[in-house]
């Protein structure tokens, strides 16, 4: 049984954080294991409250999980404070992971911040180094880079950018692009893939980022290449996005449970 592990808030709508990832790791047929770094009071209409755990107790958890089980692979969501990110990239160095994807979840898609300001600078010093893909949407990625992005080409620059901070590879997603199609860029330093398809009308796409990262940990966990397992899961969160279910009175989330 292979292990994935996600270091995230919690979503008590079930759609986005620790419950879309682990509802995917079970998908894709992995063990999946949690630490929580914050809880969220959150639904389809938005955040209305977030209570941030200790660090010290984040640092608890992962050894309590790393010490015993272990983990094939793992990623990071919501981190939430500086504090936070330099405690968990700590025990990442401690716990040496062959695979670690990082999801720099920074804003929720309503606008609300999960992510400090004076944060970003640890997320850029201390974690993408050790990660094996970094996954920013354009937001994030404008917010890492320091540059507005418009089109492919910034999508490109900004993953050179990104990928001189320490990551392997730099997964760019182009979901918040203008017009109907949807561009994707992974980069590992030396080459571009690109992956182009229509936008799907819908306003179901809840949780799409923290989705996407957690299939490419299960991928990753069960021995796919990095390539391999990006685009296993870009198949996955697209059937996911267009099989939604209209749930709650706002934006709905994506169907973990898809199959692919």
């Amino acid at each position: 049984m292979r292990r994935a592990l996600t270091i995230a808030g919690s979503d008590s709508g079930g759609g986005a954080g620790i419950q879309a990832d682990l509802k995917t790791f079970s998908t894709f047929g992995v063990y999946g294991l949690s630490v929580l770094t914050a809880v969220t009071a959150q639904n389809t209409l938005g955040v209305q409250g977030a209570h941030v755990l200790p660090p010290e107790f984040v640092t608890l958890q992962i050894r309590s999980v790393l010490s015993d089980i272990g983990a094939d692979a793992a990623k990071t969501g919501m981190l939430a404070t500086n504090e936070i990110v330099a405690a968990v990239a700590a025990e990442l160095r401690a716990f040496p992971l062959r695979n670690l994807v990082v999801d720099p979840v920074m804003v929720s898609a309503t606008g609300h911040r999960l992510l400090d300001e004076d944060a970003v600078d640890a997320v850029k010093t201390f974690l993408l180094p050790l990660a094996t893909v970094v996954t920013p949407n354009l937001d994030e990625a404008t917010i890492l880079w320091g540059e507005k992005i418009d089109d492919l080409t910034g999508m490109q620059e900004a993953a050179r950018a990104i990928k001189d901070m320490g990551p392997h590879h730099v997964l760019v997603k182009g979901g918040h692009l203008r017009g109907p199609t949807v561009f994707d860029v992974l980069y590992d330093g030396t080459h571009f893939q690109v992956w182009e398809s229509p936008k799907i009308p819908t306003e179901n796409t809840h949780g799409s980022g923290c989705t996407l990262s957690a299939a490419i940990v299960a991928g990753l966990a069960k021995g796919q290449e990095v390539k391999d397992a990006v685009e296993a899961a870009q198949r996955f969160i697209r059937a996911a996005i267009q099989q939604a279910v209209k749930i709650g009175k706002g934006k709905g989330p994506v169907n973990h449970l898809v199959r692919v």
